[in-house]
């Protein structure tokens, strides 16, 4: 239970930012490869932590095969990207999107 993420990830080139409220990740399951990409606000969707940062949070279960997983980005007070953590999941660097 206290190690219950894998291993921080770079937090640099994961996450992307469409405007000024929107942020974009992308994570490939670890069991069956399959992509996911959540849309995220900074009004709806990210919470404040116990130590008054900014965190999105989200469970990851693959539309295909069910994978499932969760994903964690954690953000400072100026919503800059400060780490991203995952279990049972990877993160798809933004250099590799095809959009």
């Amino acid at each position: 239970m206290f190690n219950l993420f894998r291993k921080p990830s770079p937090a640099q080139g994961v996450v992307k930012q469409d405007d000024a409220q929107t942020f974009r990740v992308r994570v490939r399951t670890q069991r069956h490869g399959e992509v996911v990409e959540f849309r995220f606000t900074k009004g709806a969707h990210i919470g404040i932590d116990d130590n008054g940062n900014y965190v999105f949070r989200k469970p990851v279960v693959s539309p295909q095969h069910l994978d499932r997983g969760e994903l964690v980005v954690h953000f400072d007070r100026r919503y800059r990207v400060t780490s991203t953590e995952g279990e049972g999941v990877d993160f798809v660097p933004v250099s590799e999107w095809e959009d």
